[in-house]
């Protein structure tokens, strides 16, 4: 049966151009359509949708329950004004934390589902996002490798993949604190498999860490190259915003990552994170 929209495979592994719909508007054959290319590509792209926050947190709804509504991944304060690169607050901490390859909210009882993510202010360069598909990465390892790590798990924190730029975040500060809880800090295993599609991903990114069993040493370079072999063509895509648009990416097999931009540049973008559901995403301890 034909969907009723245009897609566009990327260049790559994974991902697709979606045109012809708004999704803010979506008809029930229609979101079925879309929601089937969304567990086959793992990442749709949507062009020049505009969506107002009403409607980016409705369209993200229909994938299910929200970890959170909406937040603003920006340098952009409230007041309009433009954080200072160079005072390097918590917010800018985070900011360039998310530079490195991760999984979203790995670090919390449950790992979000998925995320949708608006551009509303890009800046003239940089900036972009990228995302690496954790399915072809699997696919691709050697069998003795796959062998090794197939029974493996490691620690995810937030805390952890901060540390790494000397951050923790202080009381009261402009970061709101998400991710960093006093809980019990997750153990994942090392190889996923999806719960509605039944393929094996990799989990791991920069909140990885501290394999049981394993030297902390041999831990982080046997993480580290598993990363370094992942997130190479032809499985990555990165992103150029234009404002405007939309992105839907499921969070159970894709690692992504932010890219610099002069930050003396406002850069305003909106995200809005589905969650997990526990039967599949939650942590084994």
């Amino acid at each position: 049966m034909a969907r009723p929209f245009d897609i566009e495979p990327l260049d790559a592994t994974f991902g697709a151009v979606v045109r012809g719909v708004k999704v803010a508007a979506l008809d029930d054959v229609t979101w079925r359509a879309l929601h089937d290319a969304w567990l086959q590509y793992a990442l749709l792209i949507f062009p020049g949708q505009h969506l107002s926050r009403e409607a980016q947190i409705a369209f993200a709804k229909r994938f299910g329950p929200l970890e959170f509504e909406m937040a603003p991944i920006s340098n952009v304060r409230a007041d309009g004004s433009v954080r200072a690169e160079a005072e390097n607050d918590d917010v800018i901490k985070v900011l360039k934390g998310n530079m490195g390859w991760h999984c979203d909210s790995t670090y919390m009882p449950v790992q979000a589902k998925g995320a949708v993510f608006s551009a509303e202010v890009v800046p003239g360069a940089g900036g972009q996002t990228g995302w690496a598909d954790m399915r072809a990465a699997y696919d691709a390892l050697d069998g003795d490798l796959r062998a090794r790590i197939e029974n493996l798990s490691a620690y995810h924190s937030l805390y952890y993949s901060q540390a790494k730029l000397d951050h923790r975040p202080s009381k009261g500060s402009a970061y709101s604190g998400y991710g960093f809880h006093d809980g019990p800090v997750p153990l994942r295993p090392l190889v996923k498999v999806h719960p509605e599609t039944g393929r094996k991903s990799l989990l791991i990114g920069r909140h990885a860490h501290n394999i049981p069993g394993m030297d902390a040493d041999e831990s982080t370079r046997l993480l580290q190259s598993l990363v370094d072999f992942a997130c190479r063509p032809p499985r990555i895509y990165h992103h150029h915003w234009t404002a405007g648009d939309t992105v839907v990416w499921d969070n159970r097999c894709l690692l992504h990552q932010a890219t610099p931009w002069d930050m003396t540049q406002p850069r305003v973008m909106w995200h809005s994170r589905i969650a997990g559901d526990p039967a599949s995403e939650a942590a084994l301890a």
